[in-house]
């Protein structure tokens, strides 16, 4: 009977959680869709996102951010953000954790996902790993975007890992693009994502989500051929908070 109660709890809560990514978008649609008709709007549309969108969700989801910095962020600066990916409250969270205002490089397929991705695909740098010219033009894209001073996020596991996996090994994209474009890697470790909301639907609840900001790792002297070293060091430096907080 209690395991029956747990299950029932269980789907409650993942429902809620479609209700919440939901509800903010169709009460505040006319705002999001005017700030997303240019660029130059992109800022405003950053704040609604991050102010309206993520918090009522981690709010409402009664899941409380805890975040330990190990530096700051720098107002008009821009920088490469790197996380592990294993709940889709990262992408909520990460827009918690940085006021600078950012671009996600995310997976084409998401922009298949109603309402939430008709701003998805407006916002965002799509890309298909599968296709090589995809992911050349996402070089030029970032280009544009770092031009207008924004950041870039990139979960550089590449996909969503199997549960069952603490980091999956990373991709060279995202170390590739900081070193060619001279912004610093902000390495970020959520260590309760996958506690909280995991891809498993018969499972997660409420408490705190602690997140760590990490030292930023500097590119300005590292060339291309330095891609898998940067790619390494992060990876390890993600992998080790998650393994010392287990």
């Amino acid at each position: 009977m209690l395991k029956l109660l747990k299950k029932i709890g269980q789907a409650i809560y993942r429902i809620w959680f479609y209700v919440l990514v939901t509800l903010p978008i169709l009460i505040f649609f006319p705002f999001l869709l005017v700030t997303t008709l240019s660029g130059k709007t992109y800022p405003q549309f950053f704040w609604l996102a991050r102010n309206i969108w993520a918090k009522t969700i981690l709010f409402g989801m009664f899941c409380l951010p805890r975040v330990k910095r190990e530096q700051k962020f720098e107002k008009g600066e821009s920088y490469m953000l790197i996380a592990n990916h294993s709940s889709m409250l990262d992408i909520m969270l990460m827009l918690y954790v940085s006021k600078n205002p950012f671009v996600f490089v995310g997976k084409e397929e998401l922009a298949k996902i109603p309402l939430f991705g008709f701003f998805y695909k407006r916002v965002c740098i799509l890309v298909n790993r599968a296709d090589p010219k995809s992911r050349t033009a996402v070089y030029r894209r970032v280009q544009h975007r770092l031009n207008q001073g924004l950041s870039i996020c990139i979960f550089p596991e590449g996909g969503v890992p199997n549960e069952s996996v603490v980091l999956d090994s990373f991709k060279d994209g995202a170390f590739r693009m900081a070193i060619r474009h001279n912004i610093p890697i902000v390495p970020i470790t959520f260590l309760d994502c996958k506690k909280r909301f995991s891809w498993t639907f018969f499972s997660g609840g409420p408490g705190k989500l602690r997140v760590r900001v990490h030292d930023f790792v500097d590119t300005q002297l590292l060339g291309v051929e330095d891609t898998s070293t940067l790619r390494e060091e992060v990876r390890e430096t993600v992998l080790h908070e998650l393994e010392e907080n287990a």
